[in-house]
């Protein structure tokens, strides 16, 4: 992994270039393969630039919380993976892993796209438990956008089991029912290096961002809607600076879902 100055990367990026060549509001070239694992559910590896992650989902019998008697649950988990990164380390999530997996998951949760109470098997005591898992297999840049579609489209790809007459998972059988998910909700994210706007950041830009904003987006009734946001970095944005990435925001993810079709 080529380590490239901070500097060296805002004096670019403030010329209203960048260090790859790419526009400022040009995402680097994606890869989606779905069902590359046969034990799961549904599952999709993701090469966004030299960024890797693969997701898989896994479809379970469990009982519904309390607040929500008569829905089912979605969890998403993501690791990443010691080779991935020189700064990765083995054992329980980093805070970065954790803030990853939420803002995807809230995304997703947030649009309504998964209809919980359809995930009911018997109101309060029994109800599909979805469980998407993300392996980060190699970091350059822009991990939450690469972990969304991975997450997508492994759900998008996911086949409910099969019940036995005893009501559990019947492993010996194939399910053929999709999951009910619609609106395909994804992340987009900016960040914000001295008065520019840059979409897709790679690492060595993120590294060199003075703040970040991810918005979620997802289709309904024809419309592009927004259904979350998540800022990082150490400085603000202006009105006027949020205004024009959630504009970019609803065409870059239109673009994404259109490779998700």
């Amino acid at each position: 992994m080529i380590e490239i100055d901070p500097l060296l990367v805002r004096q670019v990026i403030e010329n209203g270039k960048r260090v790859d060549g790419r526009s400022l509001d040009s995402y680097r070239d994606i890869v989606i393969e779905t069902d590359v694992v046969t034990s799961a559910e549904g599952s999709a590896r993701v090469r966004l630039g030299d960024t890797v992650v693969l997701a898989g989902v896994k479809v379970d019998v469990g009982t519904p919380f309390a607040d929500t008697p008569d829905e089912g649950v979605l969890m998403v988990g993501v690791e990443f993976v010691p080779l991935a990164n020189p700064d990765f380390e083995s054992g329980p999530p980093r805070e970065e892993a954790i803030e990853v997996a939420r803002v995807v998951d809230r995304a997703i949760r947030e649009s309504k796209s998964i209809d919980t109470k359809k995930l009911c098997i018997t109101p309060k005591e029994k109800v599909w438990m979805i469980y998407v898992d993300v392996d980060v297999l190699d970091d350059h840049g822009n991990l939450i956008d690469a972990t969304s579609l991975a997450a997508l489209a492994a759900l998008r790809s996911t086949k409910m089991p099969i019940l036995n007459e005893d009501g559990r998972v019947d492993h010996e059988k194939k399910g053929t029912e999709p999951l009910p998910i619609k609106g395909n909700p994804l992340c987009t994210t900016f960040v914000k290096i001295g008065d520019q706007i840059a979409v897709d950041p790679s690492l060595s830009e993120t590294r060199a961002m003075d703040a970040r904003l991810t918005v979620g987006t997802f289709e309904q009734d024809g419309h592009v809607k927004l259904c979350s946001m998540q800022k990082g970095g150490s400085i603000g944005m202006t009105m006027e600076e949020l205004e024009r990435i959630i504009h970019m925001a609803e065409q870059k993810g239109a673009e994404l879902r259109k490779l998700l079709k």
